[in-house]
Formats: C-alpha cells, sequence, structure tokens
C-alpha cells in the first residue's frame, strides 16, 4: 500500500489542501502512516494530536489517528483547541515531543491541513517533503497503536495566566478590553481566561463555528477588525484584540482604534522584555520594520533579521538564544518566561503585562513610534521556471552596484530613502514585494527603485 499527495499539499511550512478536492481523509491516514513511522523509527511511541473548529477537522482527526495507530503509535488526543494547546501539549508533557494539529489557520473555510512538532520543534521544508516520500513508497511501520483522550486545556488555560503571575490584580482591573477569536479555536480559551482576568472585557465571535460566521478569521487584513474597532469605540474600551483561526496570530487595535502591524506590537513587546533581560537578542521576519531593528538596538538588545516563516523563526530562536521573536502577520514568540513557540493567547497576555510594568497605554506606546510609511504586501503573477531566476538576476546585479543588501530570503535592499525586499513565493507562481520609508516622496523613490530591477529582468508590478 501507498499513497501520492496532490502536489500542491506539502508546502514549505505546513500541509495544507482543499477539502474535497486536493485534501481528504484518505492523505490524514497516509500522513499518520508516514510521521507514526518517522516518530517510531526515531526511538518514541507517542504523538499528541488536536483539531481546530473546521467544519471538516474532526473528519481528519479521525483519519490521521487511524493512519498513527495502524504505525503503531500511541495517540494522545487532547482534542478541539487552538494549535498553541498542540504545542504546549508537546513542552510540557515529558512522554510527548511530537504531535500534529489539524488546522486552516487564516486560510479559506475550504481549506485545512496539519501543523507538524517533531522532537519538541519545528518540522518544515525537507522534512515535510519526506513524509511524501514515505507515503509514495509505501514505507510504513505496522503495528497496532492506542490512543488515549487527554484534557489538556485546563493546564494549558493555568500556564497562559502565568504569564500576568507577577501583577497585581489592581493594576489590571481598571483596563477594559476587546477580545475577538472570528469563530476560531481560541475561542474557548478566551473564555475562560476573561472569566479568571480583573479588568472589564467584550468577548466577540468566541463560539466556535467552521463556517465562519463572523468574519474570516485572519486578523492580518484590516476588514476583518471591523468588529473589534466598533466594540472598542462604543465600549470606551483601552484596546482590543484578535485571533487568527488557530489562535496563533495575533492582532491589536489601540484606543483611538488604530492597528497595530505585527513589527509594531514586537517593539511593544520588546520594550518591556528587554527592561528585564538586557542585551537579549529580538528576531524579526525580513518584512519588518526597519524601525523595530532600530529600536530594539537603541534599547539596547541585538536585532536579528531572519527569514519569513513561523517554523524558520521558531528555529532561530533556538539556534540563537534568542528571547522574544515576531513576524509581521503576527506571529510572536516569546522565550523568556516561556517555550518560545507562536502563542497569540500568551502574547496577550504578555502585552497586558507589559503596558502595566511599562506605565502606558497602547495607544500611548503606538503614537511614540515612528510614524513609517509603507506598502501592503505586493503580489503578482510570474512564470514558475522564472521567479526563482528573477530573484538570483536582482541580487547579481545588486551586488554588482555594491547596493546594501539582505539576501537570507529572497533581496531586500537598503538605500537612502528606505528600503524594499522582492521574493519568491515558496508555494505559488508568484512574486511578492514589500518597501518602506519615512515619507511618501521617499516610498515613490524607493518604488521606482524596485521597478527598475524589476524591468531590467523584464518583469513589471
Amino acid at each position: 500500500m501507498s499513497h501520492q499527495f496532490h502536489p500542491s499539499v506539502l508546502r514549505e511550512y505546513d500541509i495544507r489542501g482543499t477539502v474535497g478536492k486536493t485534501l481528504g481523509p484518505q492523505d490524514a491516514y497516509a500522513l499518520g502512516r508516514s510521521f507514526g513511522t518517522l516518530v517510531l523509527r526515531d526511538g518514541r511511541s507517542s504523538v499528541a494530536v488536536g483539531y481546530d473548529g473546521r467544519l471538516s477537522s474532526s473528519m481528519l482527526e479521525e483519519a490521521l489517528v487511524s493512519g498513527l495507530c495502524a504505525s503503531g503509535a500511541h495517540v494522545v488526543r487532547i482534542g478541539l483547541g487552538p494549535t498553541p494547546m498542540l504545542y504546549y501539549a508537546c513542552a510540557s508533557m515529558p512522554e510527548v515531543q511530537d504531535g500534529i494539529q489539524i488546522t486552516g489557520s487564516h486560510n479559506p473555510p475550504d481549506q485545512n491541513g496539519f501543523k507538524v512538532v517533531f522532537r519538541g520543534g519545528p518540522f518544515f521544508g525537507p522534512d515535510i517533503l519526506d513524509l511524501g516520500r514515505l507515503a509514495a513508497q509505501g514505507d510504513w511501520a505496522q503495528g497496532n497503536g492506542t490512543t488515549e483522550p487527554f484534557n489538556i486545556m485546563d493546564a494549558y488555560v493555568e500556564r497562559l495566566l502565568a504569564g500576568l503571575e507577577r501583577i497585581a490584580p489592581d493594576a489590571v482591573s481598571g483596563l477594559s478590553i476587546g477580545w475577538d477569536t472570528g469563530n476560531g479555536a481560541a475561542g474557548p480559551i478566551v473564555e475562560r481566561l476573561v472569566a479568571r482576568l480583573p479588568g472589564r472585557h467584550v468577548c466577540l465571535h468566541t463560539p466556535v463555528d467552521g463556517t465562519f460566521p463572523g468574519h474570516h478569521p485572519d486578523p492580518s487584513v484590516d476588514a476583518n477588525l471591523a468588529d473589534l474597532r466598533e466594540a472598542v469605540a462604543l465600549g470606551r474600551l483601552d484596546f482590543g484584540l484578535a485571533f487568527d483561526g488557530d489562535g496563533d496570530r495575533l492582532g491589536v487595535i489601540d484606543g483611538k482604534g488604530r492597528a497595530l502591524a505585527g513589527d509594531q506590537l514586537l517593539m511593544l513587546l520588546a520594550e518591556d522584555v528587554l527592561k528585564m533581560q538586557a542585551g537579549a537578542a529580538v528576531i524579526a521576519d525580513i518584512k519588518a520594520s526597519s524601525a523595530l531593528f532600530a529600536r530594539v538596538r537603541a534599547l539596547g538588545g541585538e536585532p536579528v533579521m531572519w527569514k519569513s516563516g513561523h517554523s524558520h523563526i521558531k528555529s532561530k530562536m533556538k539556534e540563537t538564544g534568542a528571547l522574544l521573536g515576531g513576524e509581521v502577520t503576527g506571529h510572536v514568540f516569546l522565550a523568556d518566561e516561556y517555550y518560545g513557540f507562536d502563542d497569540a493567547l500568551y502574547a496577550a497576555l504578555r502585552l497586558i503585562a507589559a503596558i502595566v510594568r511599562l506605565g502606558r497605554s497602547v495607544t500611548e506606546l503606538h503614537d511614540a513610534m515612528p510614524a513609517m510609511v509603507n506598502t501592503p504586501e505586493l503580489r503578482f503573477a510570474v512564470d514558475e521556471a522564472r521567479k526563482f531566476a528573477v530573484i538570483d538576476e536582482v541580487h547579481a546585479r545588486l551586488v554588482a552596484e555594491g547596493a546594501d543588501i539582505v539576501a537570507i530570503d529572497g533581496v531586500r535592499v537598503t538605500t537612502p530613502h528606505g528600503w524594499w525586499l522582492l521574493r519568491a513565493s515558496n508555494t505559488e507562481a508568484m512574486l511578492t514585494a514589500r518597501a518602506e520609508s519615512d515619507s511618501e516622496e521617499g516610498l515613490a523613490q524607493v518604488l521606482s527603485a524596485l521597478d527598475a530591477q524589476l524591468a531590467a529582468s523584464g518583469m513589471r508590478r
């Protein structure tokens, strides 16, 4: 017996497809067979499995568990919850270092997929392709595994609340906060948290519903923040918190209704972390604002720019011993008093702790940040065979010109007017670009430089 995954399903950071078209229970079963085999051959047997609230998730969980058991694994079924709860299970249970979360994250409702933990760490890139190789060859262990239901939600909530354990309840009691989980898997956790927290709390869209009737659960899209923005305004709340479908991305609205970008949230948390841990390294992805790296340096920290992607950032956190990391997309990684994985729920509580320790509101801290002018992510189609070649051509010309470049993930170019970034998508026939300056005029100059390089390779945005 063997299995071929659809070629679009095995991706750089996860395993994902459209249910009923490119992804189904047979794929979940084959994944269980391959991953169970990998774990057993590595000398372990227990695998934690969780799932989000999408309509297809429980079906895929059943098939995945069947595949794991058929390979001889012992499956610890933690049930419905956010992805960070699965990460917590793998980090806190001595007998479990490996796990799979069934989740479509922030993607459309008809999509679903899997995020994988192996040996307690991220699992991506060639490792994911290796699962496909095992399936294609039918190179699977045989066994009669077992399953065990395990309620880890209570312990997870207690661990989240530890993020506030050194903050006096009176210091939080005056805060008013909005929480919008977008009918995603973070809803039940948020309901438990706010029942325990001092202060005034307004919850939006917390019932789990895989049709996402409130709005799509992606806080990086401004339109999805409309309900939270209205709640902050009508309730005169201090700030609002928004979560993606599986609870590993955090969006923040300040008291004036303005959204903080992921790198601005990281700037705020960095001030708090560096106040307690002077000189610590802070990692941000290559898309992040130059203002963030400058701020970390000014605070006495060590700014580190790294590749985009939650798996890349997690790996770099472990490699460098950095205490804080983040991405523009809203993934936040805290390792000073936590495990270093991306957990929007824990980041939310640490944000509350930070504003108390810093003695300033989210709005005041946002007001103090430099006003940068930047583009959203610009996406444009390119022939699959050309996308990486274009990056190589642009890089070669920039090197010949002596440009100030960072080439760890595409090409990021710093100019007197700001910076621009050009990357090739790992999963689509697309190039993506981003640019930033401190003025509209400067941004026009930066984009002109980007356009010139694209034109030299026969491209236009």
